[in-house]
């Protein structure tokens, strides 16, 4: 009989002092990253063993991208730094009166404790959207609903039922922010440029894609007239945008929306909201809306001396260009770690820290090819130079050189061949939605 495998986080007491960070989302990894060589011992959890760029978590979905091309495996980054650590574990709760932490791997002190755990999918309490739908915040999240495009297809083409081939060819995505502009654009080139192809045996005037938006206009963070746009790029290529219209139930099959419309599909893609991941054994009072921890000027947890939170979580509501908190996006989160960095060195030679304020470059999305929305502190852009502008920027972020070169040789060969090359469907769970016919 085997032995029974026991674990603890076997890191050693190195004398200096011990920063234990909790997520190696942007945030987390910049912090890491700034330490580097500094005199503390890093230590990186995170359930993964990678970091995901997720802006463009979209384009594995619909393959237009291999998931190695946005993932970096946190050892090989940090394979170089002295006296750091990474383990892969769940923390599970903190014990601030003790300087510990509880993980799934086993328990440990710090001296300065980091939350860096990012956000989770908001579904505002609605139980069966979120047992029916699917959701865009991890590579995994990514291959189901790659799986779920390309094997609905290779069923719809299987029946002869009019509704049963609608209700697998129709997606309903929900929220119209970055990541649902962004979908959206990539399934109408799919439908147009790769799809007919494949499944030459399916009419694809009858797939249509439906973006669900709560508020008045796309892209609520951009400037009205990069909404417009967006929204007259994806009207021309055939994507059916709905406003002021929210999601009241979805089964799996049937979507009612509050307006009282209904729509039927197998596939409805939440990308509506987020709410921020805490860790438990904080003050109930240092959680405020949205399910993210009320930090100071300094990311510092309120009511803490040593425990701070960076990124989607935190929450800092001081900042007088931001009164109600930073946007939940990548340049915060990679701002207050950098900060941060350096306060916690402060902290340790026992000098004053400094406030952070946010730095707010600008945003941009991209419909499709050669379509692109950009706000910039200086100027706007709307169209092929926008994407051009929008492609430097998200190459440029993506961690590690090889994963770069990928997805740039990736974008070079979709643009010029009109193709995806990644239309894998990995595994192949029980379709119970098939019935076969005697005579086949």
């Amino acid at each position: 009989m085997p032995k029974l495998i026991t674990t603890h986080t076997r890191i050693a007491d190195l004398g200096k002092p011990r920063v234990i960070i909790i997520g190696g989302g942007f945030g987390g990894l910049e912090l890491a990253k700034a330490l580097h060589n500094e005199r503390v011992q890093v230590v990186l959890f995170d359930r993964h063993n990678h970091h995901t760029f997720q802006p463009l978590l979209y384009q594995v979905a619909t393959s237009g991208l291999e998931t190695n091309s946005i993932v970096f495996p946190f050892r090989k980054r940090f394979a170089t730094y002295q006296d750091f650590y990474f383990r892969m574990g769940e923390v599970t709760a903190i014990k601030p009166e003790e300087n510990y932490i509880e993980t799934s791997i086993g328990g440990i002190r710090y001296d300065y404790l980091v939350i860096a755990t990012g956000a989770t999918t908001n579904f505002y309490g609605m139980d069966e959207v979120e047992q029916n739908s699917m959701s865009m915040k991890t590579i995994t999240d990514a291959i189901k609903v790659r799986n779920r495009v390309l094997r609905n297809l290779e069923i719809a083409l299987l029946t002869d039922d009019a509704e049963v081939m609608n209700s697998l060819m129709d997606y309903v995505i929900v929220g119209g922010g970055p990541t649902g502009v962004e979908l959206a654009g990539a399934l109408s080139e799919l439908k147009r440029n790769v799809f007919p192809k494949d499944y030459k045996e399916l009419d694809m005037s009858h797939m249509d894609i439906h973006l669900v938006e709560a508020g008045p206009r796309l892209l609520n963070g951009m400037s009205a007239n990069a909404s417009a746009k967006a929204q007259e790029y994806l009207e021309g290529m055939g994507v059916k945008v709905h406003l002021n219209c929210a999601v009241k139930s979805y089964d799996g099959y049937e979507v009612i929306f509050n307006t009282g419309e209904r729509l039927i599909s197998r596939s409805l893609i939440w990308a509506a909201g987020i709410k921020g991941n805490p860790i438990a054994g904080l003050k109930p009072e240092v959680i405020a809306r949205g399910n993210r921890i009320k930090v100071d000027e300094f990311n510092r947890v309120q009511g803490y001396e040593n425990i701070f939170a960076v990124g989607d979580v935190a929450l800092m509501e001081g900042d007088p260009k931001f009164p109600t908190g930073h946007p939940q996006i990548a340049p915060p989160a990679m701002q207050q770690g950098k900060l941060l960095a350096k306060n916690i060195l402060k902290l340790v030679k026992k000098k004053p820290m400094k406030p952070f304020r946010y730095k707010h470059a600008g945003s941009m999305a991209t419909v499709g090819r050669n379509k692109a929305v950009v706000n910039l502190k200086a100027f706007s852009s709307y169209g092929v130079f926008a994407w051009y502008i929008w492609m430097f920027v998200h190459l440029m972020s993506i961690v590690g050189f090889k994963n770069k070169v990928f997805t740039f040789f990736s974008w070079v060969w979709n643009y010029f061949s009109y193709d995806r090359s990644n239309r894998l469907i990995i595994g192949r769970p029980k379709e119970d939605m098939i019935s076969h016919h005697p005579k086949g």
